[in-house]
């Protein structure tokens, strides 16, 4: 056996930058500059903090996302709506992470989390469009990739609200040490959900 069958995932590669097209826009995050102002602004807002739990000081963020970037398992990213930052994301592979185990993964399922960074563009629409979006960019990156899944706080109704409109099924629960998750899925084909 190699080593790389001994490791879940260790073949896959890290997670892609979404393919988005107009108008959203998805770059990778920066871990210092404008790009950690931002993220770490928007970690203090009430609305992110609620459900996120990450409202740490600056030199925490930076050691998170330059802790991503130097990784394989998680990819941050910020997306832009008409050229104006929207929603900090992060992609992440489930086979590198606390989600693995809890649902039939497959090694190139990749999973999202999603803040909207400004409270007052959240309850528009926006968060289904930019969930859709992501979906149909992160199986157009990864063409092996068959489900795109996010674990959003059960009690988090706008939230689940969302991903069902943007084409995310419900596909049980997940309890973690932090929250009880519900799985969604966005599968690229019926076939695709797991059984």
């Amino acid at each position: 056996m190699t080593p790389a069958q001994h490791a879940p995932g260790a073949a896959v590669p890290g997670p892609p930058l979404p393919l988005l097209s107009g108008p959203w826009s998805a770059r990778v995050a920066r871990a210092e500059g404008a790009d950690l102002d931002l993220v770490h602004g928007w970690m203090q807002s009430p609305h992110i903090d609620a459900f996120w739990h990450q409202a740490w000081p600056r030199e925490r963020w930076y050691e998170e996302i330059a802790g991503h970037l130097a990784g394989d398992a998680i990819l941050p990213v910020l997306v832009d709506l008409d050229g104006r930052p929207l929603a900090y994301i992060e992609v992440y592979r489930v086979v590198r992470d606390r989600l693995a185990g809890h649902y039939p993964e497959l090694p190139h399922d990749l999973g999202v989390h999603i803040a909207i960074g400004e409270v007052g563009r959240t309850g528009q629409g926006l968060g289904r469009a930019l969930l859709r979006a992501l979906a149909e960019g992160l199986l157009a990156a990864d063409p092996e990739c068959t489900r795109v899944v996010a674990e959003p706080d059960v009690t988090n109704a706008p939230s689940l609200k969302a991903f069902e409109a943007a084409g995310f099924r419900p596909a049980g629960k997940v309890t973690f040490p932090d929250k009880t998750a519900a799985l969604m899925i966005h599968p690229r084909a019926e076939e695709d959900m797991p059984r």
